[in-house]
C-alpha cells in the first residue's frame, strides 16, 4: 500500500478520478454514434436499405451484450486502471478501422469488434464510482459521469458533422477513433485506486468508507466466478425491476444513438449541416435532466426523504416523460419536432440514475456481477430497437417507430412501481 498524506482536511481527489471517467464516456458515446452521423452518406455510398442499416446500427450492441457478464467478471479480476486503458485503445484502434469499410459485412464486422471491447466500460464505471464515493454523493458522481454522454454530443454531433463534411465520413471515423487511442494513454498515465492514489489523504479515505464507499479490497478482490452467483443476481425481483428498467432507458437513448439524424434528414427533410445543430439541443435536454435528476436525489436523502422516494421517484418520472417522443408524430414544424424529442431526451436524463441501484440493492460481493448482467439486459435495447425501427420505418412514415419507442418508456415506468419495491440491500439467504 502506497504511504497516505495525513490531513486533518479531506483531499477531494474523488472529483479528479470522477473526470477522467466523466471524459470516458464522451468518448465511449462519441464511438457508438459516430456511424449515426455518417450514415446517410454511407447509405448513399453502398446503398443500403432501411433493414441493412438497422442491422449496422444493432451490430455494436450485439457483441457488447454478449461480452457484458465476462465484462463484469474481468472487472472483478484486473485493476481499472489497466482493464479500462486496453478497453478505450482497442475500441478506439477499431473505430479508426471502421473508415475503411468496404461494405455491409466489412462495417457490421467492426462495429460487432468495437462493442467486444467497450463491453467492460460502464460496469468499470460502477466500480470505481463504489471505490471512490460515499453513498450520499454516490447518484450525484453517477449523475455527473453519466451526463457525458449527453452534454459530449451535444456539442459534438454539430462537430461530428462538420468533421465528416470535411474529411468524409471515412475521415471522421478516423478522426475520432485517433481521439480515443491518445485519451487511453492519459487514462493509464493519471488512473489510480484510492489506495494506490499518492494524492489521496487519509482524511478522504476516512470520509468515503464511512459513507458507504468500498475503498478496500471489498469492492476490488480477485474473487472466482461461480455460476451460483449469477443464478442469485437473476432471481430477485427487486433485480429484474432494474433490469427491465434499463432495457426501457436504453431503448430511447438508443433511439437517439441511432436514427435520429437520419430521421431529422430523411424522413423531416433538414439539410445535413442544419440537422446536426438541431441534434445537438435533445441532447442539452438529456444532459439537464440527469444532472436535475442526481443531485435532486442525493439532496433529498441528506434531507431524511427515503431512498424509495429520492431514487426511484426520478426514474418513474422520468420514463414517463420519455413516452412524450410520441409528440412529434403530430407535428410538422422543425422547433415542435425538436421540442418534443427534447422533452423525451429529458425524461432519458432524468431516468438515468438507474446505476445507482447497482450499488444500492444486490449483496456487495455481487455488485460487479450484477452491474454486467444489468447492462447486459439494457443493452438488448441495442439490438432490438435498430432492427424494429428498420423494419416499422421501411414504409414512407417512420409514426410506428415512434410508438414503439414510447411504449417501451411506458413498461419501463411499470417496472420501478410494481417490481423494485423497497429500496434496501438484498440479503442472501446464509447472509
Amino acid at each position: 500500500m502506497t504511504t497516505l498524506n495525513s490531513s486533518v482536511k479531506p483531499t477531494k481527489i474523488r472529483y479528479q478520478v470522477l473526470f477522467l471517467i466523466f471524459v470516458n464516456v464522451v468518448i465511449n458515446y462519441m464511438d457508438r454514434s459516430n456511424l449515426a452521423v455518417a450514415a446517410s452518406e454511407i447509405d448513399k455510398e453502398f446503398n443500403f436499405t432501411p433493414v441493412q442499416m438497422g442491422l449496422i446500427f444493432s451490430a455494436f450492441s450485439w457483441t457488447y451484450l454478449a461480452f457484458q457478464i465476462p465484462g463484469g467478471i474481468l472487472v472483478n479480476r484486473f485493476s481499472p486502471r489497466i482493464l479500462y486503458a486496453f478497453s478505450l485503445i482497442a475500441w478506439s484502434l477499431t473505430t479508426v478501422m471502421q473508415g475503411f469499410a468496404r461494405g455491409f459485412a466489412t462495417l457490421f464486422g467492426l462495429r460487432m469488434a468495437t462493442g467486444v471491447f467497450e463491453a467492460p466500460a460502464f460496469p468499470i464505471n460502477n466500480r470505481v464510482v463504489s471505490n471512490w464515493f460515499p453513498d450520499n454523493e454516490r447518484a450525484s458522481a453517477i449523475a455527473v459521469y453519466t451526463s457525458g454522454q449527453f452534454l459530449g454530443l451535444a456539442f459534438l454531433m454539430p462537430v461530428l458533422s462538420k468533421i465528416q463534411l470535411e474529411a468524409g465520413w471515412k475521415g471522421l471515423f478516423v478522426i475520432t477513433g485517433l481521439i480515443g487511442v491518445i485519451w487511453g494513454i492519459v487514462w493509464y498515465v493519471f488512473y489510480r485506486d484510492p489506495l494506490q492514489h499518492k494524492a489521496v489523504n487519509t482524511a478522504e479515505l476516512k470520509h468515503i468508507e464511512r459513507g458507504g464507499g468500498l475503498v478496500d479490497k471489498q469492492a476490488g478482490n480477485k474473487t472466482a466466478f461461480r455460476w451460483a452467483d449469477l443464478k442469485a443476481v437473476l432471481s430477485y425481483r427487486k433485480l429484474w425491476g432494474i433490469y427491465i428498467g434499463q432495457f426501457a432507458v436504453n431503448s430511447t437513448l438508443w433511439f437517439f444513438l441511432t436514427w435520429f439524424p437520419k430521421y431529422l434528414v430523411d424522413y423531416r427533410g433538414l439539410d445535413f449541416i442544419k440537422s446536426g445543430y438541431w441534434a445537438s439541443v435533445p441532447y442539452l435536454a438529456a444532459f439537464t435532466g440527469i444532472l436535475c435528476s442526481g443531485f435532486l436525489s442525493d439532496y433529498l436523502v441528506k434531507r431524511g426523504v427515503s431512498p424509495a422516494k429520492a431514487r426511484k421517484r426520478p426514474i418513474i418520472i422520468g420514463l414517463l416523460v420519455s413516452a412524450f417522443i410520441l409528440g412529434a408524430n403530430y407535428v410538422d414544424e422543425p422547433a415542435l419536432i425538436i421540442f418534443f424529442m427534447s422533452l423525451s431526451f429529458f425524461g432519458v436524463g432524468f431516468a438515468s440514475i438507474t446505476w445507482i441501484f447497482v450499488s444500492t440493492l444486490p449483496p456487495k460481493h455481487l455488485i460487479n456481477l450484477t452491474g454486467g448482467v444489468f447492462n447486459f439486459i439494457g443493452q438488448l435495447s441495442g439490438i432490438i430497437v435498430p432492427i424494429a425501427i428498420g423494419f416499422l420505418a421501411s414504409g414512407s412514415s417512420f409514426a410506428p417507430a415512434l410508438v414503439f419507442v414510447a411504449v417501451l418508456g411506458l413498461l419501463g415506468a411499470c417496472s420501478y412501481i410494481f417490481l423494485v419495491g423497497n429500496v434496501e440491500r438484498i440479503k442472501m439467504e446464509e447472509e
